[in-house]
């Protein structure tokens, strides 16, 4: 992860040396990017809540899922956070928020009726270990600006840069779109390794949380091995899906390189390794 972010900065900083060398206006640049950074930062958790339509419940409303999370974070040192579900027949579930002390922890009622208790458990300390790890605040940094070279892909004629001579030929056009588009592609790969690093570490924290590792490889089977309805398909894919504990589109469905989670057989083979571990413990 260190060297997935490692690469992530060397890319933004050579995108950013590259808008300053095409005398791209310096306050256009940081106003654009401030006001971008702080709107994914604060209200990125509300945006993904609302386009899942995910509604807020309270202890008197859901009062067993409260009381599993509200166990899961005592033993995780962590404070409780809101607690979200989705109405959908597509089993999965989401932590999402900027900090520890402002998260989300969202789950369908797909999930809910699919899994048993255990393995729902399992599946809920995944997602507070997202918590635990401040996985929000890292995928929100490793993207802001990734996004920010696609939004210069697709509305540079909006920016100035170089000469006047070199835009009414279209230089420094061509040299920036170029540049945003690589920039854009290199971060597309690298914040989908990023993502299935943090699964794998969220996998890890799930077990020792839990100390029962099975429990989640269990419930990644199940969860997997279910077809997902195309309305609730097309609801899900694309950013969000990197929010899930399991991906919304099938791994067979597209490369390895671009999917934003580990393959389920390589997550289990990693609990089944942590299982040992514990035993031999």
């Amino acid at each position: 992860m260190f060297l997935t972010m490692f690469l992530l900065a060397v890319v933004y900083l050579a995108f950013l040396a590259v808008l300053l060398a095409m005398n791209t206006s310096q306050t256009v640049i940081i106003l654009f990017i401030g006001a971008f950074m702080f709107i994914q930062y604060f209200f990125s958790d509300k945006m993904i809540l609302a386009s899942m339509g995910a509604k807020v419940v309270s202890e008197s409303e859901a009062p067993e899922l409260h009381q599993m999370i509200s166990r899961l974070c005592a033993i995780a040192d962590l404070p409780m956070p809101k607690v979200a579900i989705v109405k959908t027949s597509m089993p999965n579930a989401f932590a999402t928020g900027r900090n520890q002390k402002n998260a989300v922890v969202a789950v369908t009622t797909g999930i809910m009726q699919q899994l048993n208790r255990s393995e729902l458990e399992a599946v809920l300390a995944h997602e507070l270990t997202h918590v635990k790890n401040r996985d929000m605040m890292v995928m929100t940094i490793a993207t802001f600006l990734a996004s920010v070279a696609q939004m210069f892909v697709q509305w540079l004629p909006f920016f100035g840069g170089g000469s006047s001579r070199d835009r009414d030929s279209g230089g420094s056009f061509i040299v920036l779109f170029l540049v945003s588009l690589v920039v854009w592609i290199v971060s597309f790969i690298l914040i989908r390794a990023l993502s299935r690093y943090r699964e794998f570490a969220a996998d890890r924290g799930s077990a020792i949380i839990t100390g029962q590792p099975s429990n989640l490889a269990s419930a990644l089977m199940k969860i997997s091995g279910f077809k997902v309805p195309t309305q609730d398909l097309r609801k899900v894919e694309g950013p969000v899906s990197a929010l899930f504990i399991v991906p919304a589109i099938s791994g067979s469905s597209i490369m390895h390189l671009f999917s934003t989670h580990p393959t389920t057989e390589a997550r289990i083979a990693a609990l089944q390794k942590i299982e040992q571990e514990l035993e031999a413990a």
